[in-house]
């Protein structure tokens, strides 16, 4: 069946040194049969993943790129231990199998973790994924329940307490991203001036702390193939912590792409929540904020946080490649994308802060300039 998520071909320079991770593994005790099958997943633009498919087991192994500097950026143990303290709450997880920090066998941390055998629904759902309208709308809302579950952890008293600072989460991000912004600001890029003002005068209070994914996307979570309405896993830990609930929505809808969007806007769409039967970005926050019971004073902050986030981390991306420190083609006009981010987080803050409006007419005739070029 070939819409289950299977690995591709390794990438140059992306060698695995099988032989030095399975005696390894032998070593730990995992029992181990034939000679493995190694291929790479070409999802995350992070950590590299790879399958290992022996006769007796179905392994998938984590590793941080090469040359990565910044260790908690890429902390293998943190990502392993979060995934191994919350499945005994949340039973999507992979069921971790060991954890390396020998940096001598293969010159990184790793860890290893059974492989959940699904569908990982991508921009565009599988050809052989027939799934009608009422079928859409059930994947949707499984998805935003499987968040909401997560939200709903007990924590308190067990090691996921360790996890994050928890209380003045959101001043801590708001503050944050503005620092990493004003780092990764070329001249081609909007300096989202009252954007960062605006978020800054409007910090919430924290409506709880919990746990939170912080990079929930629909290709984070693993479909059953027979039921493909039906998550039966949620990947991509390396940026949980304790945080703010409405937080992790709030970024999490900065990629929910929808079908009335601009054009610019859904040329990035990377999840299938275009599709007749998904729900608005609108809809899904009723839906969320009724389930909970939350009710922020306004909610229009944590979505203008949401996409302000992303701006960054397209921004930091870009940058690199600005500065020549890439030459990956595919990152060429991210700084389009983010003057697209910036007129959508000034139309946000316009529906009761009306004093954006000339912003959005100045900014909107510069996108357009830049999309006749």
């Amino acid at each position: 069946m070939t819409m289950i998520d299977i690995g591709g071909q390794i990438r140059h320079g992306e060698e695995l040194d099988i032989a030095a991770v399975e005696s390894w593994l032998k070593n730990q005790g995992v029992d181990l049969q034939g000679q493995a099958q190694v291929t790479q997943y070409s999802g995350g633009a992070s950590n590299w993943t790879y399958r290992l498919q022996y006769n007796n087991a179905d392994l998938i192994l984590r590793r941080p790129p090469k040359g990565t500097k910044a260790k908690s950026a890429h902390d293998m143990a943190r990502e392993y231990n979060v995934q191994k303290h919350l499945a005994p709450f949340y039973p999507v997880l992979p069921e971790m199998i060991a954890l390396c920090q020998d940096e001598s066998v293969i010159g990184c941390d790793f860890y290893v973790m059974k492989r959940i055998e699904g569908i990982i629904p991508r921009a565009n759902l599988p050809k052989e994924l027939q799934l009608d309208e009422p079928q859409v709308q059930q994947l949707c809302l499984n998805v935003l329940d499987k968040l909401i579950e997560l939200h709903q952890v007990p924590y308190q008293g067990t090691e996921l307490e360790k996890l994050g600072k928890g209380e003045g989460y959101c001043r801590r991000q708001v503050e944050g991203w503005d620092a990493r912004y004003s780092k990764a600001l070329t001249p081609n890029v909007p300096d989202f001036a009252f954007v960062r003002e605006w978020l800054l005068q409007h910090i919430p209070v924290d409506a709880k702390t919990c746990v939170i994914h912080n990079d929930w996307r629909f290709d984070n979570v693993i479909l059953d193939p027979q039921q493909p309405t039906q998550v039966i896993g949620v990947l991509d830990w390396e940026m949980a912590t304790l945080g703010d609930p409405l937080m992790d929505l709030g970024s999490a809808l900065a990629y929910w792409i929808q079908e009335d969007d601009e054009a610019l806007m859904k040329s990035s769409r990377r999840q299938p929540t275009n599709l007749k039967g998904m729900l608005t970005r609108q809809q899904v926050v009723d839906y969320y904020l009724e389930k909970t019971a939350l009710q922020p004073d306004n909610w229009a902050f944590y979505e203008v946080f949401g996409l302000f986030r992303l701006a960054v981390i397209a921004q930091q991306i870009y940058y690199r490649y600005y500065h020549q420190q890439t030459d990956n083609p595919a990152f060429k006009d991210f700084w389009i994308m983010i003057h697209a981010l910036h007129i959508r987080a000034l139309k946000l803050i316009a529906q009761n802060h009306p004093q954006a409006q000339p912003l959005i007419a100045e900014y909107g005739a510069k996108l357009q300039d830049i999309l006749k070029r």
